[in-house]
Parts: structure tokens; C-alpha cells; sequence
């Protein structure tokens, strides 16, 4: 499993990405990420909520209220347009630290 630590940069553009795709909500959200990650990774419902919230301080998000359910209605989200030129400069950032990393990791670590 892959820690929180390591994703906490990440989490904000794994939302974004699958809000590219259509308008979802919290859980929906969260399990998608689970099973796209096989498990490897399992965003903690508060972690989920944080990013919402700052997403959409940040113009990245909006949420609208959707059906009822349990006698409440479920918050959706939508990217904006800020938040696609957003998830697009932040897809190229991270081909680009991918690529560096990979420079270090692709050789043999002989003392490990």
C-alpha cells in the first residue's frame, strides 16, 4: 500500500483527473481512486474532503447538490475551466519530475 505521504502533492490531481472525465461526488470519487489503484492507494474520506474544499477556494471545483439520498442531498463535482488548465500544467509537471526521478532509479542500486 502506498502511504499518504507519498500521494499528499498528488492528491488534488488524481481528483481533477477523474472529474475530467464527468461529474462525480465524494464516495464515488474515492472509490474510483481505490480500484484504479488496486488498492494500492485508499484516499481517507477527511484527506477527500480537505482537497474539495480547497479545490474549490482555489476556482478548481464546483459543487452543486444532487439526488437525495438517505433524506440528504449528495454534493457533486465539476472541474472548471480553471481546473483543466490546471490539471493540464500539473500532468506536464509531473512527466517532467517522473522523467528525473527515472534517471536516478533506472540504474541498478547495487547497495540496497
Amino acid at each position: 500500500m502506498i502511504s499518504s505521504d507519498a500521494m499528499r502533492g498528488y492528491n488534488d490531481v488524481l481528483i481533477l483527473a477523474i472529474l475530467h472525465q464527468g461529474d462525480s461526488y465524494g464516495y464515488k470519487i474515492g472509490k474510483e481512486i481505490r480500484e484504479r489503484t488496486a488498492g494500492q492507494y485508499i484516499i481517507r474520506e477527511t484527506t477527500l474532503y480537505a482537497a474539495f474544499n480547497r479545490l474549490s477556494k482555489n476556482g478548481y471545483i464546483e459543487a452543486y447538490p444532487g439526488a437525495v439520498t438517505n433524506g440528504k442531498p449528495r454534493t457533486y463535482y465539476r472541474i472548471t475551466t480553471s481546473g483543466q488548465t490546471f490539471l493540464a500544467v500539473k500532468a506536464a509537471e509531473w512527466r517532467r519530475v517522473k522523467t528525473v526521478v527515472d534517471l536516478f532509479l533506472n540504474q541498478p542500486l547495487t547497495d540496497l
